[in-house]
Parts: structure tokens; C-alpha cells; sequence
């Protein structure tokens, strides 16, 4: 009885959050995606003309699907990236450890926006990158390069989710038993084959979880692509947000919605498949 009441003390709390700021909001969302009309003469019969637009609407479709692809092309680089950073700090930082990891931390604890704008200015047109180039006579005047594309916004975003795809993949690395990786040097291998056979598939549930870190908030992003992406760089977050912020078309906002998370679903139901979800996360 004791325990029973511990977990339920432990896990309450947890539980109500997810509840009010999850569970609650997606109930919303399918509630008016059925709801004829909009917000502002929004009435409670019930239809499906919303979802019928947004399949027959290419444009839609295409913009979330270029915006999927970006989010995993900046998911898999950020943690390709990542990865030496959680090893080195793992393996050998030694008791610098701590002190590198307060580093690359206390960046994210600045304003999201501040760093968003200091990418903005590196690269723009009178920016830092524009003047090493016009130094190193790559180009003869400053002009946009970067700013204002695609480009730009998945540059940003990779920096923005490096810290937080490395802090899962460094926790899987920091749970690998030394003792695996001496057995290894005794029976021959090389430091490349203990990384290949040993190092790597231990610290797969980290990968896998910082490949998530930064898959699902990017491809909700809408403040980044405003900022630096412009017009070029558009993504399906901002899409979303015009639906419900100047269009006043929440029905459609709460359609596009779901089928961003459809999307995420179905990327946990694939690597689900390849194995237990709990071991892929590290759980």
C-alpha cells in the first residue's frame, strides 16, 4: 500500500500536467477541426469540410512535407554533430567533464529569441560571415547570402538543438561499462572496431532520443523561419499559425495541426518496430 501510494504521489503531478497541457489542447484541436465555419461564426454542427480541403489541397501537403523533411535533416545533422561533443566529454574530458558541459548548457539558458537575432545578424548582409568573406576576398561586396532561405533557418536550427540532442546521447555513453571496452582491447580490436561493435550500439537509445529532441519541436517551428527564413524559408508551423492568428480559420489551424502530429506518430511508430520503445529511448 505504501508503494502504491508513492507512485501515485510521484506520478499525480506529472499526470496533471500532461493532462492540461497536452491531452487537453489536442481534445481542443479535434473537437473544433469537426466544427463548421470559423472562429469568428464558428457553429456546432458537425462536418467534415475541413478535412476534404486539406487533402485536396496540394499546397498544404507539400509544405508539411518539405517542413518533415528539413526537421529530420536537421535532427539527423544536429545529432551527427552532437555525437563527438557527448563523446569526448564522456570518454575523455576527464575532470574538465562538468565544467565543458556547463559550457555548451549555458547558452540555451539565454532567451531563444536573443539567439535567433544574433544568427540574424551573422547572416546578413553587414553580418559577421559577410565581412570574413569580403576580408578573405570570396566576395567583392556585402551582400545576403544565407539570410532570408532555407538554408538559413536549417543553419540556425541545427545550432539551436545540438545542446539538447547531446545531453540524451552523452547520458547513453556515460552508462557503457569501461570494462566492456578493456575486454574488447584484449581480444584485438581496435579502438575503431570496440567503437563499431560496442561504443555505438550501446548508445543507440541515446541517438535515437536526441533524434526526437530535435525532430518534434522543429517541425512545429514557426519564430525561427519568420525571423531568418523569410518568405523562401517558410515552414509548416508558420502555415499553421497564419491559420489561427490572422485567417481566424481554427477548424483548419486544428486540421493542419493534427496532421503534423500524425506525422510525428508515425515516425515512433516505426522505430517502434524496430524494437521496444522503452529500449530505444533508454528508459
Amino acid at each position: 500500500m505504501k508503494n502504491s501510494r508513492r507512485f501515485l504521489t510521484l506520478i499525480g503531478l506529472p499526470s496533471i500536467y500532461l493532462f492540461l497541457l497536452f491531452i487537453l489542447p489536442v481534445g481542443l484541436m479535434v473537437i473544433f477541426s469537426f466544427r463548421e465555419g470559423t472562429t469568428g461564426a464558428a457553429r456546432d454542427s458537425f462536418t467534415l469540410d475541413h478535412y476534404i480541403t486539406f487533402i485536396n489541397s496540394r499546397p498544404f501537403q507539400r509544405l508539411l512535407w518539405q517542413s518533415a523533411g528539413i526537421s529530420f535533416l536537421v535532427a539527423v545533422i544536429a545529432n551527427s554533430l552532437a555525437y563527438p561533443l557527448a563523446y569526448y566529454l564522456a570518454f575523455q574530458a576527464g575532470s574538465q567533464k562538468n565544467t565543458l558541459m556547463m559550457l555548451l548548457i549555458i547558452p540555451t539558458w539565454t532567451s531563444y529569441l536573443l539567439r535567433i537575432f544574433a544568427w540574424k545578424l551573422i547572416l546578413g548582409s553587414t553580418g559577421l560571415l559577410n565581412s570574413v568573406l569580403l576580408l578573405l576576398g570570396v566576395i567583392e561586396t556585402l551582400s545576403p547570402i544565407l539570410i532570408y532561405s532555407r538554408a538559413a533557418v536549417m543553419v540556425t536550427l541545427i545550432y539551436v538543438w545540438i545542446p539538447f540532442a547531446m545531453l540524451p546521447i552523452f547520458s547513453s555513453l556515460e552508462r557503457i561499462d569501461r570494462y566492456l571496452l578493456e575486454a574488447a582491447a584484449d581480444l584485438g580490436c581496435t579502438r575503431l572496431e570496440a567503437f563499431l561493435r560496442i561504443t555505438l550500439p550501446l548508445s543507440l537509445p541515446g541517438v535515437v532520443a536526441g533524434f526526437f529532441f530535435a525532430f518534434i519541436p522543429t517541425l512545429g517551428e514557426f519564430v525561427t523561419p519568420l525571423l531568418v527564413g523569410g518568405a523562401q524559408g517558410s515552414m509548416y508551423g508558420n502555415l499553421i499559425q497564419d491559420q489561427f492568428m490572422r485567417a481566424l480559420n481554427w477548424p483548419m489551424g486544428s486540421v493542419m495541426s493534427l496532421s503534423m502530429l500524425l506525422i510525428v506518430l508515425v515516425f515512433m511508430f516505426l522505430l517502434t518496430r524496430l524494437g521496444p520503445l522503452s529500449d530505444l529511448l533508454g528508459l
